[in-house]
């Protein structure tokens, strides 16, 4: 709707002209321009330091000095002097630009793409199992070595399958996963299923209870994030073991499976004392080297 009595152009269009062409129009350009504001010395006063600011995604102006701000329309009206039909007069004329804000370009998450999968080789990788005291034979039947790029840097990883095709991957340096990512399940065709929280829990449960672990079917979480994701799968074994950490939000997980039903049991005290299954390996092993 136009104002009555007012020109061609309506108060709404004319409050869509760009506050910054217009200033330019009258002869004031910013002092400082940022992503979203452009500043200027006032065109209202007498100032040396700009503190006049343009809100680049509203069309909005603020004054600190004079603590007043508005749309374009207001700003004519104090600099020029106008009406609010002369105002809007002057907007009409020439062709001062329509404000449109910023388009915000879309972020591009930048995920982890696999490059190549191969049998553990790397000496760097080789080590950080010794460290974690996994034996590289071990490490091999269930895991392999796995390049991938991140962020345009190619990196290479000691990787754990899971269950959609992703990968967990783990160096001296990094935690990653590749998507999707979920639970991991080793199936064997028994009856009997271990529960581990993570991969080195698993890898340590397969060192230390080489024949436990040959004799089950394993899922690794990768997260607790996914206890209720394997709960369907429980009812069809004889026996589920717990192996999941010792601390608050392990013992949260245990005990949820541990009220659905009656075969589950919670084996963590077999490692009292410890956080997890491979710090009780790493001590052991130390205290007998």
């Amino acid at each position: 709707m136009r104002t009555t009595g007012t020109p061609g152009i309506s108060w709404e269009r004319a409050r869509n002209v760009c506050i910054v062409k217009t200033l330019a129009k009258l002869g004031h350009f910013p002092s400082k321009t940022t992503e979203k504001e452009a500043w200027f010395l006032s065109p209202l006063r007498s100032e040396t330091h700009a503190s006049f600011s343009v809100s680049l995604r509203k069309n909005l102006w603020y004054d600190f000095g004079m603590g007043k701000g508005g749309n374009v329309i207001d700003l004519v009206m104090l600099v020029k002097s106008f009406s609010n039909r002369e105002a809007l007069e002057f907007l009409e004329t020439g062709t001062i630009a329509t404000f449109s804000p910023p388009v915000k370009k879309p972020v591009v998450k930048q995920g982890i793409k696999v490059l190549k999968v191969e049998t553990l080789k790397h000496r760097a990788l080789i080590s950080y199992l010794d460290f974690r005291k996994i034996p590289v034979e071990v490490a091999r039947v269930y895991c392999a070595q796995v390049w991938y790029q991140y962020k345009d840097r190619q990196f290479y990883a000691i990787g754990l399958r899971n269950n959609k095709g992703g990968w967990e991957l783990r160096n001296k340096y990094f935690k990653n996963s590749s998507s999707p990512k979920t639970y991991s399940f080793i199936q064997n065709g028994s009856r009997q299923l271990v529960i581990t929280e993570g991969m080195f829990d698993f890898l340590s449960l397969a060192t230390m209870e080489e024949v436990l672990v040959n004799s089950s079917d394993a899922i690794v979480l990768n997260s607790l994030a996914f206890v209720d994701r394997i709960k369907g799968l429980l009812p069809k074994y004889e026996r589920v073991l717990l192996y999941l950490d010792n601390d608050t939000a392990g013992k949260k997980a245990a005990a949820s499976l541990l009220q659905l039903y009656n075969h589950i049991t919670d084996c963590s005290d077999s490692y009292s004392g410890y956080i997890d299954l491979n710090e009780k390996l790493k001590d052991e092993k130390d205290r007998r080297e």
